[in-house]
């Protein structure tokens, strides 16, 4: 299985950087993992609502710049459907089941995604209604990814 995760932003600092290296190494054993950062736009902190929109597309037209055609592509979105670890992992297995061969998580800016994004996602997962800074959030899908993949094969892993 090929895993894609698309970041708008970049981490900076090392902690993040290295929590994120930590879980890729991880997940190595079950899956090729593949952190993918693009470049935020520009934006001052007080946007109309044309401008964010403006904001949302230039980062989505990245995002989806670095998905190919046959990749199935989650879109992370406050709106989207809430799964439990096990539902994840249940859900992994099934995208996998369906000859999916790769598939690309996509987190979006500061704003969040772009009608593109969305409308070119095949799901849409939330991880709650809380906001997470993108940093942390980066590092709780790959541990999220990992807790499923350890589920998947039967493995030990704290509750």
């Amino acid at each position: 299985m090929r895993i894609r995760v698309l970041c708008i932003g970049k981490l900076k600092e090392r902690f993040y950087v290295d929590a994120a290296l930590e879980f890729q190494k991880r997940l190595s054993r079950y899956a090729s993992v593949e952190l993918v950062e693009l470049a935020d736009a520009r934006a001052p902190e007080q946007l109309s609502a044309a401008q964010r929109e403006q904001v949302k597309s230039e980062e989505g037209q990245r995002l989806l710049a670095r998905v190919d055609e046959g990749d199935f592509l989650v879109a992370l979105d406050q709106r989207g459907q809430e799964l439990a670890s096990e539902e994840l992992a249940a859900q992994l297995q099934s995208w996998m089941n369906a000859g999916k061969s790769r598939i690309a998580f996509a987190i979006g800016g500061s704003l969040g995604h772009g009608q593109e994004v969305l409308r070119r996602a095949d799901f849409r997962l939330s991880f709650g209604k809380p906001t997470f800074s993108h940093q942390i959030f980066r590092i709780m899908l790959l541990e999220q990814i990992y807790r499923a993949f350890k589920i998947l094969h039967g493995e030990p892993y704290h509750k």
